[in-house]
């Protein structure tokens, strides 16, 4: 955001990975953090499931790394984890 800030005239960048990943590898991931198997908390419908899109929905962040220099420092599995352990924190100063 800095970075962006910093600029001459105002403009918009996408600022995303450039990788696709589904709900299922989410709550894998996060559950996995809390040492849980996402299997005995959440329940899928097929019949919620989207539709297979005609084109891959993915962040293209080439316009930041050009113009900002910027790039993901923070891969898939850190930024759950991160997100993860922000809520138990949260639930856990809630409930004291």
């Amino acid at each position: 955001m800095w970075l962006m800030l910093q600029q001459s005239h105002p403009d918009d960048y996408v600022i995303a990975t450039g990788e696709t990943h589904s709900v299922r590898e989410f709550c894998e991931c996060a559950f996995r953090c809390l040492g849980l198997d996402y299997r005995e908390y959440v329940q899928e419908d097929s019949s919620a499931f989207r539709p297979l899109e005609p084109t891959l929905l993915v962040g293209d962040a080439r316009k930041a790394k050009q113009v900002l220099g910027w790039e993901p420092q923070v891969g898939f599995d850190e930024l759950v984890n991160m997100m993860a352990n922000a809520d138990l924190k949260m639930f856990d100063e809630n409930n004291k």
